[in-house]
């Protein structure tokens, strides 16, 4: 089924949903059990995964919050979630290897919208570095089930890309070989000893939340708008619980 058929089908939430934001950071740092969390000994380090068109500055909240929980935490280095799948999980490789040397253990990865997506595909290809794998909003089962404004944005960059502008995807990432591998490990299964998360909100305006639903894994509903999902107090409830569930087998065999 194609992207824009899967989102009129559903009948896609009103973009001004989107407005939602600031209310859900509001919401997030009223809870003062949530804001200030308990500090964690032995906390998985975490790679953070923005979305398309993001960069790393989009998760500074989480990035926070990770850091107050006493997780060890690195960003991606992207400025804008725009390059080629399969140059962009090249380099997010030798980020994830750095990172598990660096804190001596497997990762969890977090990642919003297509960031899910890439962060799903490298778990798939580096199940031994991940202890894992949390995605937000993140089309993992039909990577253009957006919105037609979101999909007009997208084959605006693929054009973009197709006159070699660089650091862009292109329409050729779709179908072709550079890609290839990617697409290949966003379908492949999870270990089962990893701890998998994906999140979905039904009054997402960007994603058709169908899409978001990861067979391999936990799934878990929010109402939440697609660009608050990284600010959501339901996220950080999730977060909080999947976390501890993540470092529990390093600090059995400890």
């Amino acid at each position: 089924m194609a992207a824009q058929e899967t989102i009129e089908a559903t009948r896609a939430a009103p973009l001004w949903g989107e407005l939602r934001y600031s209310a859900e950071l509001i919401r997030l740092l009223a809870d003062g059990g949530l804001r200030s969390p308990r500090r964690r000994g032995g906390a998985p380090a975490v790679l953070l995964i923005p979305g398309f068109m993001a960069g790393d500055s989009s998760l500074a909240v989480l990035r926070h919050w990770l850091g107050r929980r006493g997780h060890r935490v690195r960003m991606s280095g992207m400025l804008a979630n725009v390059d080629c799948a399969g140059r962009i999980i090249t380099r997010l490789e030798a980020n994830l290897q750095g990172l598990a040397e660096e804190s001596g253990g497997p990762v969890v990865l977090i990642g919003q919208s297509r960031g899910g997506a890439l962060a799903r595909a490298l778990a798939a290809r580096n199940p031994d570095r991940v202890a894992g794998l949390v995605m937000l909003g993140s089309p993992v089962r039909d990577s253009l089930a957006v919105a037609p404004r979101v999909l007009r944005t997208v084959r605006w960059v693929a054009f973009l890309g197709d006159l070699k502008v660089p650091g862009l995807f292109s329409t050729n990432c779709r179908d072709g070989a550079c890609c290839e591998d990617f697409r290949q490990a966003l379908t492949a299964p999870l270990p089962e000893g990893m701890s998998v998360v994906s999140i979905h909100s039904r009054s997402d305006a960007i994603v058709d939340w169908r899409a978001c639903i990861e067979p391999h894994g936990e799934q878990i509903e929010i109402d939440s708008s697609h660009c608050g999902m990284s600010v959501h107090p339901d996220v950080y409830r999730a977060l909080d619980r999947m976390l501890d569930e993540a470092a529990a087998p390093a600090a059995a065999s400890a």
